[in-house]
């Protein structure tokens, strides 16, 4: 017997409306993170009954729980993402592992169920990131990829740099109450938003079609921004070239479990990874730096400094969906090299930031600005680019990735990197801060934005006519 046809099949099976489910799942991960940060001090002095001079040392091991989490639990989600039939379930998982560390750190009294819920926000975010952008890339098809990961990106960026605000200022008009029930408030559109989510394929059953971009142009999926030569040898040199994605008989048995380990040899992946991993730390390193500099500037409060990050993020915002698109339109080797080129004068240029009164504040604004532009370029040209490598390997070799492909093993590996990062970001800026200053921390991360545009510039794409015999 026919299954009968869902309540709003359309809709709920939209592009809009699965790009807008993961883009909230993304949100509601970063934001809970980011609001709970705050009070964690708070939580171990009142309840926990911690003495003041142990607090920084076990709110350092719980943030260190959430990240090892997140680190350890990504690869294995995306090999379960790839192996089961629909994405839907395990992110709805997901967000049931992230609805009881929420619980548990609203009501636990004692540091091991702080350090479980931790467990589990981490577990989570390995999840949400590794399934949500294969849902994406499952939705839009790899030739819409950059516009909607900058878009996405763009938007949960809020996420991630209001909420600490939002955590401290809730926490002292409201207290614990206040913090933990907009947090479930938003948990709760979250639930809502993935229960009623049909992905295309199970839609397909029903004869509901749209466009996803993944059809008409797939011959042309990792060809955009590449440096080829049209001539009459061409069929021949691509022919040649899609042998190179040939994966031979005889890989291990743990190879063929997590296929996604023979594409770590490729150095497109590996820099693509690379562009992850700098991403997430220059990420990090603002989130780190900005409030302890605005304080020791200009004498800001944590409310102050938090909407220092609106010069940060708004160009983030505004310019993450045009820089998607000409990743899209032009492939991610501009984007990659011009983006972090741009990044290390604009970085040198905090140097610049002196304390003082409103001026000075305006210059770090404005500083704080051309560096959002940056982060906007660079927000999606590695996830595009490890997308295109590893689809390559994917068509070349369809019975050995199985029927969905390795993409969520790939997004597993990339959220895995990613988080480290995250981690790695704040003790790297931190620590150079306090050694060198602000100024000169800025010109290492500067340097390490100039290793990675040259970088991009031999690898991303594939190697450049000029260095090719």
């Amino acid at each position: 017997m026919a299954k009968s046809k869902p309540i709003g099949l359309a809709w709920r099976s939209s592009t809009l409306f699965i790009v807008s489910t993961v883009g909230i799942g993304l949100f509601t991960d970063l934001f809970l993170y980011g609001l709970v940060v705050p009070i964690l001090p708070f939580i171990l002095e009142d309840r926990v009954n911690l003495p003041k001079d142990q607090v920084q040392g076990h709110v350092s091991a719980l943030l260190a729980a959430y990240a090892g989490a997140s680190v350890l639990f990504s690869p294995p989600a995306g090999i379960i993402a790839d192996r089961v039939p629909t994405r839907q379930a395990p992110f709805l998982l997901g967000l049931v592992a992230l609805l009881g560390a929420t619980i548990m750190l609203s009501l636990g009294q004692s540091v091991p169920v702080l350090i479980v819920a931790r467990v589990l926000q981490g577990t989570s975010a390995a999840v949400v990131w590794t399934i949500g952008l294969a849902l994406v890339l499952d939705t839009v098809g790899p030739n819409n990829l950059g516009k909607t990961i900058g878009s996405i990106f763009g938007f949960i960026s809020i996420g991630e740099l209001a909420a600490p605000v939002l955590g401290g200022v809730v926490y002292k008009k409201a207290g614990y109450p206040g913090v933990f029930g907009m947090a479930f408030a938003i948990l709760a559109i979250d639930f809502v938003m993935r229960l009623m989510l049909i992905e295309k394929k199970v839609a397909a059953q029903w004869d509901v079609t749209e466009e996803s971009g993944d059809d008409d142009e797939e011959e042309q999926v990792g060809n955009a921004g590449e440096e080829e030569d049209a001539n009459e040898e061409e069929p021949l040199l691509r022919k040649k070239e899609e042998d190179n994605y040939k994966v031979p008989d005889g890989q291990s048995k743990v190879v063929k479990g997590y296929p996604i380990l023979y594409c770590l040899k490729d150095p497109r992946l590996l820099t693509a990874l690379l562009l992850a991993f700098n991403q997430a730390t220059l990420l990090a390193a603002f989130d780190a730096t900005i409030p302890t500099e605005a304080e020791q500037l200009f004498g800001f409060d944590s409310l102050k400094s938090g909407l220092l990050f609106i010069a940060l993020v708004l160009p983030y915002l505004l310019l993450g969906p045009v820089a998607g698109w000409m990743v899209d339109r032009y492939g991610p080797k501009p984007a990659a090299v011009l983006g972090f080129g741009y990044l290390v004068p604009v970085l040198i240029l905090l140097r610049l930031a002196r304390s003082g009164g409103t001026s000075q504040v305006v210059i770090f604004c404005v500083l704080l600005s051309l560096n959002g532009i940056g982060l906007a370029v660079i927000g999606s040209p590695s996830i595009v680019e490890a997308s295109y490598v590893v689809q390559r390997y994917d068509k070349a070799n369809p019975d050995f990735f199985g029927k969905q492909g390795p993409y969520a093993q790939l997004y597993g590996i990339n959220s895995m990197v990613f988080s480290l990062g995250l981690t790695l970001g704040p003790l790297i800026s931190g620590g150079l801060r306090e050694s060198i200053g602000y100024g000169n921390m800025s010109v290492v991360i500067a340097m390490l934005c100039l290793v990675t545009s040259l970088l991009s510039f031999i690898f991303v794409g594939g190697k450049p006519r000029v260095m090719r015999r």
